[in-house]
């Protein structure tokens, strides 16, 4: 079969732009996946997110050593299963600021401003909460208030009020500061990805292919064109109209510099053809990273003690009959929103408070049960990069985001982790925190914070920017997400952010699809 238009990535972007593409019968579509199908329990069920970061679904990838912070390596979870990041993250739904979209059209990206993309965020919701002139409902996504918070939450929400940081009814809104419960990606307290939302009501179209464990090994170019892809064990599948990159901020430059598009000195070095000189490929890539609090509990405040074989099985039976408990919380849905920098136009540090200890890999568990806050710098300075290791397609590739290379970012992270010491420690929390563990009472110079993040950081898991989108000559693609210098190619997802959002970025990932689709489709 002939194709219109080859989708290569099946996740939060490339589900929803499949979806919304094959809505027109005249239309040909093809998503390609190289991941399987979200078919485990896991991928359905709010607390199957703590499986997530310790390797279902995932690519397995880590960073290389970064020079900033002592040489250490992150686990860098990347989704490899049909959804891709809305599939096994923790369903946080968070925008961003309005003025990150005005800076985008300020950096040379008309028709992206908050009024530009306001109308997608509402098209793409079904809010069981609001509907207002910032929700929306009757959307592929479902959108929910949490169904299962605990008190200590609230005790957290009261810890912040003592430090003057108000509590917010809508973090979603156009003032998102302060804390409060997040809206989550669910509906009927199931989660709601991209692949349930928007591949889930097209399945019997005749003219939608989901095609799962589909490896892409390179994009196929004739005469300056994107012609189609070649598929491993399949050759090489046409697209008619385009072939559009749906494969994330790792996943988007790795692609296309196995394909011969990006820097030619860095494609020549490993062998490969070059197809397109592209420097901006795989560059200006950046991402949130996060410390954390841990404190230990005074009793079972927290989700800790349904890790345990038994207490498992009496929360999933609970949730099957009542929707309720731990199995229904995403186990981060509590957060917030604040300064770091008191100049910063708007807050630029993000917490999310854990129900529980060790829910994370390589994130401490506490024996007696304990609880979690972490705090993630916005809008960091720091630029890296994404690179082949080799010209093998089934090579990891050098994911570098280049942590704390602008000392600013690291002033500024270890402000966000001692505000978040001072919320734990505040009255409030007294009846639920026995005594802060991590960072603990010995980490009291900068030194010290900054061996206990050299030790203990992680990534907030939202890269973006390897494909920046830009009016400029050196930007990747073109405001209508063209790729600048080869034609009937475009690029879909996070890498096409020129700055990430100061959020999670599932929504406004989400929201780029929803976009593009109606510029496909209007040509």
């Amino acid at each position: 079969m002939a194709w219109d238009y080859i989708i290569v990535g099946g996740g939060s972007a490339g589900s929803t732009l499949a979806g919304r593409l094959s809505e027109d019968p005249a239309l040909r579509v093809l998503l390609l996946e190289a991941g399987p199908r979200d078919w485990h329990p896991f991928y359905t069920i709010p607390a199957g997110f703590a499986k997530m970061t310790k390797g279902i679904g995932s690519w397995g990838w880590q960073t290389v050593p970064q020079r900033h912070m002592k040489n250490m390596q992150i686990r860098f979870t990347q989704a490899k299963v049909l959804g891709g990041g809305s599939t096994i993250n923790a369903q946080i739904y968070t925008r961003g600021h309005p003025l990150d979209y005005d800076n985008w059209r300020q950096m040379g990206c008309p028709g992206w401003s908050y009024e530009d993309v306001l109308p997608y965020f509402r098209k793409a919701e079904d809010n069981d909460t609001y509907d207002n002139r910032w929700h929306g409902k009757g959307g592929p996504l479902g959108v929910s208030k949490p169904s299962a918070p605990l008190p200590i939450c609230e005790a957290y929400f009261a810890a912040a009020g003592q430090l003057g940081i108000p509590t917010n009814p809508d973090l979603t809104s156009e003032t998102p500061e302060g804390v409060g419960y997040y809206q989550l990606t669910q509906r009927n307290v199931r989660r709601s990805s991209a692949s349930k939302a928007y591949l889930g009501p097209a399945r019997g179209r005749g003219n939608l292919q989901v095609m799962t464990g589909a490896q892409v090994l390179r994009i196929v170019v004739e005469k300056g064109r994107a012609v189609g892809v070649e598929l491993a064990g399949k050759g090489l599948v046409r697209a008619e109209r385009e072939v559009i990159l749906s494969s994330g901020a790792i996943g988007s430059p790795r692609l296309l510099q196995l394909s011969g598009i990006g820097p030619a000195d860095h494609l020549r070095d490993l062998g490969i053809p070059v197809v397109l000189d592209q420097p901006g490929v795989g560059s200006n890539f950046h991402d949130h990273l996060d410390l954390f609090v841990i404190a230990e509990c005074t009793g079972p405040h927290t989700y800790d003690r349904y890790a345990k074989p038994l207490w498992s099985a009496v929360a999933g039976l609970q949730y099957l009959l009542t929707r309720k408990g731990p199995v229904a919380s995403s186990l981060f849905e509590t957060g917030g929103f604040w300064w770091a920098d008191k100049d910063a136009a708007h807050p630029d540090i993000q917490f999310h408070l854990g129900l529980g200890s060790g829910i994370e890999a390589g994130v401490a568990a506490m024996p007696q049960g304990g609880v979690t806050l972490n705090s993630a710098l916005l809008r960091p300075r720091s630029r890296g990069t994404v690179r082949l290791a080799s010209a093998d397609p089934l090579a990891a590739p050098l994911i570098d985001p280049n942590y704390w290379a602008d000392p600013y970012d690291r002033e500024m992270s270890i402000r966000g982790l001692k505000l978040a010491q001072e919320i734990m420690s505040q009255p409030a929390l007294k009846p639920f925190v026995l005594a802060e563990r991590l960072p603990g009472p010995n980490v009291r110079s900068d030194q010290d914070y900054f061996d206990y993040a050299c030790h203990h950081a992680k990534t907030d898991h939202h890269p973006a920017g390897t494909c920046r989108m830009g009016a400029d000559a050196e930007a990747v693609v073109d405001p209508q997400l063209r790729f600048n210098g080869i034609a009937g190619l475009r690029v879909v997802d996070a890498s096409v952010m020129p700055q990430v959002v100061s959020s999670n970025t599932n929504a406004a990932t989400i929201m780029i699809a929803e976009k593009a689709a109606d510029m496909i489709r209007k040509g």
